[in-house]
């Protein structure tokens, strides 16, 4: 069984002045400091031909975890994670995103899309999570969610904040 993930955030700038800022090398390294938490660092960063893809590392400090989630993970947890965009086409750019925790049956997978005109945009987000532990696999699915939906937020909150700078 798997949980949905949707998600999507409004831009009150161009299409192309979001896109501009989400396949910007600076936006990805001032992004993962800024949100990516103690530890956090960017493993590969490709920015080419107007596309981008990222992967990262985020640490979870095991004091942090939900504790259904610390029953079954002792320590500090390392999330990586893959995100990828796709140059703009008729005001339209799509993308990946994923996350996963060595040696722990979770993934996270999911694409996003970035559509608008001159006046606006939006950023959306739609995937799933999938916990692999009997019982309570469902639990931590529904965590899991709502955690990274607290992130997209904050990043997306970032990615204005760092557009209107």
């Amino acid at each position: 069984m798997s949980r949905r993930i949707e998600h999507s955030s409004k831009y009150t700038v161009p299409v192309a002045k979001v896109h501009e800022a989400v396949t910007s090398e600076q936006y990805w390294r001032d992004r993962i400091a800024a949100v990516g938490g103690p530890g956090a660092t960017i493993d590969e960063l490709t920015v080419r031909d107007e596309t981008v893809a990222v992967t990262m590392s985020q640490v979870i400090p095991a004091e942090h975890l939900p504790s259904m989630v610390s029953n079954f993970i002792k320590g500090d947890i390392v999330i990586k994670r893959s995100e990828t965009i796709a140059p703009l086409n008729g005001g339209t750019a799509t993308g990946t995103f994923s996350a996963h925790v060595d040696g722990v049956p979770a993934r996270i997978e999911g694409t996003q899309v970035l559509s608008g005109d001159d006046t606006g945009c939006t950023l959306s987000a739609t995937g799933e999570v999938e916990v692999k532990i009997p019982i309570f696999g469902g639990k931590i699915e529904s965590a899991i969610v709502d955690e990274v939906t607290r992130l997209i937020e904050a990043e997306q909150d970032f990615t204005r904040d760092w557009i209107a700078k």
